[in-house]
């Protein structure tokens, strides 16, 4: 599993459309064999969304020959309602690509037979290949989709009683009234999440920092369904620094110290977008480097534009490490190579490593609201 720790949510949502764009174009879908996308709801995929259109409407991405797949739906509640699930895919995403009106697969909250429901839904995955990449986010309670905790971790697409507690937390999308907010919803399974080739999930803010620390740190538990993860063959996580205050240090620095050895040492030109080592070219096994982890993004790209080194050579507080210093100094003249934890690998401009594309098209979401 890989741990990409981001500054900022916005940092996150930049990295997370990017590699998801990347991954569609590297895939070179066809009508024949198309890339086949897991996608979800909720507000932390929104401003994920926000980039992929801008990524369209820029001509960098086509979804013509993407199928996507919705994680769940509400039961009950018609499709036309502004809350219900299909209306949000649609007025974040859909309206705004050119992805084909029969590619796009949804749960339906009204059907007859929801029990018939969810075999169609999880027939048609199969029929079209399986999904290539599941894009998901979690739950304070650590819930992907509506999978609650004590969810079976090999369950498929299914009904669903919804907790208390996301009754609570979702009631804020029905003016506050927990009443408005259905108790029951459609939703894909743990194992149809697994099935996936690759599954990507999105946690930030430290209200889901116990859960990505009970997802990292700690055994597969179904109380906890996004532990399930660390059984997956290719998973990733991109989480912000908020989300990482629950976790060990050595574990926060053991994965970017991970990220900064591939992309400062092995180099990128030898690394698959999935992290896999191909080649290496270029590659010196002699090199050395240090490790400056708490460098900002700022410093970071001003010495890449300057040649110059920061006036800060030492981030760590020199009478924290009195021994380390001194046999720094023993050991001589040592390579320098000044590593920016907020740094994107995919990004290619400052602008785009704080989450703007080149041409300012797309506003901070902070400030500029749905741009639709």
């Amino acid at each position: 599993m890989r741990l990409i720790i981001r500054e900022d949510p916005k940092a996150v949502a930049y990295y997370t459309a990017n590699y998801v764009r990347q991954r569609i174009n590297e895939f070179k879908p066809t009508r024949k064999r198309p890339f086949v996308l897991g996608l979800p709801t909720g507000s932390t995929p929104v401003e994920v969304y926000w980039h992929l259109v801008d990524f369209f409407k820029r001509g960098e991405v086509s979804f013509r020959n993407v199928i996507t797949f919705s994680m769940d739906e509400y039961v009950g509640l018609p499709r036309s309602h502004p809350e219900s699930y299909c209306s949000f895919m649609y007025r974040h995403l859909y309206d705004h690509i050119d992805l084909r009106p029969e590619n796009i697969h949804m749960l339906d909250g009204n059907a007859d037979d929801l029990a018939a429901e969810c075999q169609r839904y999880e027939d048609k995955i199969k029929e079209v290949g399986g999904i290539e990449l599941f894009l998901g986010g979690i739950g304070p309670d650590g819930h992907i989709a509506f999978n609650e905790p004590g969810s079976s971790l090999e369950s498929v697409t299914r009904v669903k009683t919804l907790a208390y507690e996301t009754v609570l937390a979702n009631a804020r999308f029905f003016g506050g009234d927990v009443n408005k907010v259905p108790k029951l919803a459609l939703t894909v399974g743990v194992g149809t999440v697994r099935a996936a080739r690759e599954v990507l999930l999105i946690i930030t803010g430290a209200h889901k920092a116990v859960a990505l620390a009970k997802c990292i740190e700690e055994g597969v538990n179904h109380m906890w369904t996004v532990s399930v993860i660390q059984l997956h063959p290719s998973a990733m996580v991109v989480c912000d620094e908020d989300a990482t205050l629950e976790l060990h240090v050595k574990t926060v620095r053991y994965f970017k110290s991970i990220e900064q050895v591939q992309e400062q040492l092995i180099g990128r030109q030898n690394i698959s977008l999935k992290g896999s080592i191909s080649r290496l070219s270029g590659y010196d096994p002699g090199q050395t480097y240090r490790v400056a982890v708490q460098q900002s993004t700022g410093d970071v790209a001003s010495e890449l534009d300057t040649g110059e080194e920061s006036d800060d050579d030492n981030v760590y507080d020199d009478d924290e490490y009195p021994e380390e210093e001194e046999e720094e100094e023993e050991e001589g003249d040592v390579q320098k190579m000044a590593v920016s934890s907020s740094a994107d690998m995919l990004a290619s401009s400052p602008s785009e490593i704080n989450g703007a594309s080149l041409n300012g098209s797309l506003a901070p979401a902070a400030t500029a609201g749905n741009p639709f």
